[in-house]
């Protein structure tokens, strides 16, 4: 069972993954042959990456290589608001409070509802997703009608990415990650950040705290 443990890791699978693996077959070894301590495994260790941001200025360089302008929208809101790919694209007009900008994101991972903030530089281009429109309808809906894939948004930052030669892993999350570094830097409290990401526990936005420690920043080198 190791050995089938180890594959999985030289295969690349993230140790958070290997975990599932490792519960699973606890799992049986505890519940179907009632033998719990008889081939208990340690769980492996979790890596601790730092998670990929982007500054302020690379993220407007992304932008104005977005040609497509509801994808423009919705990247813009993702990284202005802290959204996850998944909540932009099933978005609802009734969701978008542009007079308080604020957005209520229902029902996102772990099941819960959250308040987050809304930039008034991309009002007017929202608005017009908005107009003519019944409160359950989706803001940004496909060609053919209904929500977007989360992968033609994905795919789309990709393609502005490189075209950018930003040279840094960035996925579509690095635009939460951004949110949250840049408030940090800004001064707003972690606790609020915390909030306006959804996070339950505030150790999963602390995480932040390490990319903008302005102690570290002030560091000079010795060379």
């Amino acid at each position: 069972i190791r050995k089938y443990l180890f594959d999985k890791q030289k295969k690349g699978l993230s140790s958070q993954t290997i975990s599932l693996y490792v519960n699973a077959i606890n799992f049986i070894y505890a519940q179907i042959y009632k033998k719990p301590e008889f081939y208990k495994i340690k769980h492996p260790k979790q890596s601790h990456k730092l998670p990929v941001v982007l500054s302020r200025k690379e993220i407007q360089h992304i932008l104005k290589n977005i040609k497509n302008k509801k994808h423009k929208v919705m990247i813009s809101i993702a990284y202005s608001s802290g959204l996850r790919v998944s909540e932009v694209v099933n978005l609802r007009c009734q969701d978008v409070d542009l007079d308080e900008l604020t957005i209520h994101i229902k029902q996102s991972k772990g099941k819960k509802d959250r308040i987050t903030i809304l930039s008034d530089s991309i009002i007017a281009d929202l608005r017009k997703h908005l107009t003519n429109k019944n409160p359950n309808d989706l803001v940004f809906e496909s060609e053919r009608g209904g929500a977007l894939t989360t992968t033609t948004l994905q795919k789309n930052f990709k393609t502005a990415l490189k075209k950018t030669k930003i040279n840094k892993p960035a996925t579509f999350h690095s635009l939460r990650h951004s949110f949250a570094t840049h408030l940090l830097e800004n001064g707003t409290d972690v606790r609020y950040v915390q909030a306006l990401l959804g996070h339950q526990n505030i150790r999963t936005t602390q995480r932040y705290t390490h990319i903008t420690n302005p102690k570290l920043k002030n560091i000079k080198s010795p060379l």
